[in-house]
């Protein structure tokens, strides 16, 4: 079934600017066109579209989605070279969480420390405001 740009953009969860950039750059590549000339996106370029829209989310740079793009054009021959890249950037994704979970940490330490300091009588505003 062939979707508009506009339905494509609904079903991923991107602006139509967000698809059409994502032309722009490279990639997306052979979306077809209607007979009017207007783009039809197919199940298989919402697929694509959403995988690239994860890699962004999770925090992929574009040069290295154009990268994976054009692996992509290069089908099942170039599979491993796709593996390797996804595996380094699931390694730069688990160090992203960590790093988040230590600022979380922080975070969490201070939230009891006020917590601590409002109960606390009177409150000393000087040791407040160091913190």
């Amino acid at each position: 079934m062939p979707y508009t740009p506009g339905e494509a953009a609904g079903r991923i969860g991107v602006s139509i600017d967000t698809i059409r950039y994502y032309e722009k750059i490279g990639l997306m590549h052979g979306i077809r066109r209607d007979s009017g000339g207007r783009r039809v996106f197919s199940e298989d370029d919402l697929s694509r579209l959403g995988l690239l829209r994860c890699l962004r989310d999770s925090g992929m740079p574009i040069a290295r989605l154009r990268r994976f793009a054009e692996l992509l054009q290069g089908g099942d021959a170039t599979a491993d070279q796709r593996t390797a890249l996804l595996e380094e950037h699931d390694r730069e994704i688990d160090e992203k969480v960590a790093q988040l979970r230590r600022e979380q940490e922080r975070v969490r330490e201070k939230i009891k420390w006020y917590r601590s300091v409002s109960v606390a009588a009177p409150q000393d505003t000087e040791a407040v405001a160091r913190h």
